[in-house]
């Protein structure tokens, strides 16, 4: 890199430039800028593609989904309901990544896709950032099926963690919202574990896939951690596919692993709960 783009770099690391340019693609701007214009400037003037990252808001449940990528991996993935406009996306990803992010209307491949199927276990990510237990238990979270949900016992066994504080931890720094589905972890007594961008929005993301936030309450209350089938004597967690099956009249409700194993009943072998 000549002095000259070296200049331009260290100007758009301290994000000076950055703020100057996102003003001019901020949606709540009365004067919209021509699509990528921030981009084309940057190009323009020779500043080199490492020396930024690039973000797109996508339309997903729960509101706005501002998602970033380093060219070949995905880097951040923030909820409008924590940075409420490009501003302060751009803010949060200087202040977390460390790099400054320029807005593009070209999202990252795949991710339209993860949105709309829920189900994002092929894209590339970034957690370099994240202590390794956490990443692992990142990685963990990452193999919910849409729909479902663990708890955080669960994530901590799959995940070889030697307690849970890892668990409860990763789902706080989470920085790919959505896209590793914190929304689907829940504590062991049942409730969600919802730390990462609070309950409202974590409901409205889990009625999206299906599943009930009244219904896991009244289990919560009721203790019941799992449910078997007295047809298959096989007991699964609550929100696995095998248990949504099972017909009210034929539902066994167990307190604990070692309650089902007891009473003869095996663990499922999809949804893998804890066996006594």
């Amino acid at each position: 890199m000549n002095e000259d783009n070296a200049g331009r770099a260290a100007e758009l690391d301290n994000g000076s430039l950055a703020k100057s340019l996102s003003s001019l693609a901020n949606p709540r701007s009365s004067e919209q800028a021509p699509r990528d214009y921030a981009l084309a400037i940057l190009r323009r003037v020779g500043v080199a593609s490492r020396a930024y990252d690039v973000y797109a808001p996508l339309d997903a449940p729960g509101g706005w989904l501002y998602v970033a990528s380093n060219g070949t991996m995905l880097t951040c993935a923030v909820l409008s309901a924590v940075t409420p406009g490009p501003e302060d996306f751009e803010a949060y990803y200087r202040a977390r990544i460390g790099r400054t992010a320029v807005r593009t209307t070209i999202a990252p491949t795949g991710v339209r896709t993860a949105l709309r199927t829920g189900r994002a276990k092929q894209l590339r990510i970034d957690l370099s950032l994240l202590p390794e237990l956490e990443q692992a238990a990142l990685a963990a979270v990452r193999t919910i099926p849409r729909g479902q949900m663990r708890p955080v016992s669960w994530i901590a066994r799959e995940a070889s963690l030697p307690d849970q504080a890892a668990v409860v931890a990763a789902v706080l720094h989470n920085p790919l919202h959505l896209l590793i589905p914190c929304h689907r972890v829940a504590y062991d007594n049942g409730r969600p574990c919802d730390t990462a961008y609070g309950q409202a929005v974590s409901d409205e993301l889990r009625a999206a896939e299906g599943i009930d936030p009244e219904h896991l309450e009244a289990l919560a209350r009721q203790h019941t951690i799992y449910l078997g089938s007295d047809t298959t004597r096989i007991y699964c967690h609550p929100t696995c596919a095998h248990a949504r099956r099972i017909t009210a009249s034929h539902q066994v409700p167990f307190h604990s692993a070692r309650s089902a194993r007891q009473s003869g009943y095996r663990p499922c072998k999809s949804c893998r709960p804890a066996a006594a």
